[in-house]
């Protein structure tokens, strides 16, 4: 089956509310939907964080990271791991275990290494560029830079039932000059993704800063959360195995906001912040 048939079957799916989740999502997902309950107590989720091995670990690991934990003091356990970064950091890390998990283990291992540690890059970078240029809140441009690939995560969990949609020239497949001219299948992507963070209670606002980056329309000056996501997207040394045709055009990126910068040029910010970004990436990638 061709690549753009595969994903109207998938797009129909969504549309019939068939999402498809592995059981180890469908368990995080539990985890992620009490922990947004009002009701629960301070020690129940610190309970259920402890019972998530992944979840656990990476709420210690971002809680020791530079831009959560200014004093240096190690954290090592996960009461004063959520005491530190607040439950809000909490159910957004939650959030992206399940989209961490969504690829499943019988997924291409590779492919699902470098989407993660992109993304991570991308959450990371986005902190930053939310704090320093844009002027978005800091801690959604890193949950939105986490989750912006969940596409890609659904799609390599549903390639076993669907042999060919993900191959050993995915990347090229997937960039090829073709699809620039195939709206249909950027459509088809988009309300996949869509769906899938709409089923995970992502915030509206979140959504269309995502859908802003897929869609790849970078503004100067950049101050919206998609523009965000966007500089963060296309500065990311690692990049994404599936990127959009739309957001392989960020090699004039730096260039063109350092020409937008009053005091402090984008690789003066990026220099001064390294070892945040650094930081930060290491720990959404334990």
């Amino acid at each position: 089956m061709e690549k753009s048939a595969i994903l109207s079957v998938l797009a129909s799916e969504i549309e019939q509310g068939r999402l498809i989740f592995p059981t180890s999502t469908n368990t995080a997902m539990k985890i992620k939907k009490t922990l947004e309950d009002p009701d629960c107590s301070l020690d129940a989720v610190i309970r259920l964080v402890q019972a998530e091995p992944l979840l656990s670990t990476k709420i210690v690991a971002i809680a020791n990271s530079i831009v959560f934990n200014r004093s240096g003091k190690r954290i090592t356990d996960v009461r004063s791991a959520v005491t530190l970064i607040g439950m809000r950091t909490v159910r957004n890390i939650a959030t992206a275990v399940v989209v961490q998990q969504l690829a499943g283990s019988q997924a291409k291992n590779e492919l699902v290494t470098q989407l993660w540690q992109h993304s991570a890059h991308v959450a990371a970078l986005a902190q930053v560029i939310a704090r320093r240029i844009t002027h978005q809140d800091p801690d959604t441009a890193m949950f939105a830079g986490i989750i912006h690939e969940i596409t890609w995560f659904y799609l390599l969990a549903r390639e076993k039932h669907y042999p060919g949609l993900v191959d050993e020239n995915a990347a090229s497949s997937w960039n090829s000059d073709e699809d620039l001219e195939d709206e249909t299948e950027v459509e088809c992507e988009v309300k996949i993704g869509t769906a899938i963070l709409k089923a995970l209670s992502v915030p509206e606002p979140i959504i269309e800063g995502i859908v802003y980056l897929w869609q790849g329309y970078l503004a100067f000056p950049p101050t919206s959360l998609g523009d965000t996501l966007l500089c963060a997207d296309q500065l990311s040394p690692i990049k994404s195995p599936f990127a959009l045709p739309s957001q392989q055009a960020g090699h004039h990126i730096s260039s063109n906001i350092d020409l937008l910068a009053d005091q402090e040029t984008l690789s003066d910010i990026l220099k001064n912040s390294e070892e945040e970004v650094k930081s930060l990436t290491q720990a959404l990638c334990s």
